[in-house]
């Protein structure tokens, strides 16, 4: 029988801990592969509004480089145990939900490469979704148990990932570059037609240490994918992610329609759009958000009071709540974090 136990107390006490989500999710596969073997891993973040992967940290040795475009483009246009499918359910088996053949990306991608079971488990809570882990089996598909102790990660998991990025918005050690914006012209199988000036800086910056191979980052290949899902009318998600760079630095990467090509362009993440992922991050209710962002754009306790029909003691009770969920000691501190200026 595999080791399971303690497994559980494990995870918990790594989640809790203060690790970057890239450490975060290394460290929780490093503890997983007794439980649960694998023989390839995908295990991204999303960005929690959309549902689009931002920066997958992959090893799957039996998927040649050159067909890392395909198979992201089958993820996406196969709804069976995709992301958005699993959020709030336990997590699934390829062959344990059904036939293979009702896969089109076991068809295309998974069956040619030897993979013979793949199980997915979705990151979510409510104010979001964070991440999803897929496993690769090429000997032997997953069992009931295995797909309970990967339900078993949700939980920890998530919160230990969500507070992870939540720690980005702090000051960071060291201030660095802005990047982009930048745009990238894909075809309709994902293959690059065209760069604009800049764009390969960006996209270096983009690029992951374990996708040093690839042409471009996955992220840029997902985003393409998400575009093609929504038009084939099965969307994951809107086709844009907001993706960390380090220290406090988040863009935005889209894709849109150009003619038969596919624009997917990267620029720095707006002030609405770093708001509402600190939101989300520091689990902020809803009236909270609200406040936050009327404190960011000018208005004092007396003038929001009056936009939301809401006491000044109420105001700053708010205020005062969403300092302490982000350590921020004054709201000058805190609007700083938000806008990425601290």
């Amino acid at each position: 029988m595999r080791a399971t136990g303690g497994l559980n107390g494990r995870i918990e006490r790594l989640c809790s801990e203060r690790h970057t989500a890239k450490a975060l999710r290394e460290r929780v596969l490093e503890l997983l592969r007794p439980a649960v073997p694998y023989d390839g891993h995908v295990f991204a973040l999303t960005d929690p509004v959309t549902r689009v992967a931002t920066a997958p940290h992959a090893d799957v040795p039996m998927l040649p480089w050159d067909r890392l475009p395909e198979t992201i483009r089958w993820r996406y246009l196969t709804t069976l145990n995709r992301v958005d499918q699993l959020v709030g359910r336990p997590a699934a088996s390829l062959l344990g939900t059904g036939d293979a053949s009702d896969s089109p990306l076991w068809q295309h991608v998974l069956r040619e490469v030897g993979v013979v079971d793949t199980a997915t488990v979705a990151f979510a809570d409510p104010y979001g979704t964070w991440a999803y882990l897929d496993l690769w089996r090429t000997t032997e598909p997953f069992t009931a148990a295995d797909l309970a102790v990967l339900t078993g990660l949700v939980g920890p998991v998530t919160a230990g990932l969500r507070a992870a990025l939540a720690r980005t918005f702090v000051d960071p050690a060291e201030q660095l570059l802005p990047v982009g914006p930048a745009v990238v012209l894909l075809g309709p199988d994902l293959v690059v037609h065209q760069l604009t000036e800049g764009a390969a800086t960006a996209l270096f910056t983009l690029l992951p240490p374990d996708e040093l191979r690839a042409p471009i980052p996955a992220a840029a290949y997902n985003l393409a994918a998400a575009l093609l899902a929504e038009e084939a009318g099965i969307p994951v998600g809107e086709p844009w992610s907001r993706v960390h760079l380090g220290g406090s630095r988040w863009v935005t990467v889209k894709a849109s329609r150009l003619g038969a090509e596919i624009a997917v362009s990267i620029e720095p993440a707006t002030t609405a759009e770093r708001l509402d992922l600190f939101a989300r991050a520091h689990g902020l209710s809803d009236r909270e958000a609200q406040v936050i962002g009327l404190l960011g754009i000018g208005l004092d306790t007396r003038e929001i009071a009056g936009q939301l029909f809401l006491s000044e003691h109420t105001v700053n009770d708010h205020v005062k709540a969403v300092l302490a969920k982000a350590g921020a000691r004054t709201r000058q501190v805190l609007l700083a974090r938000i806008a990425g200026a601290a």
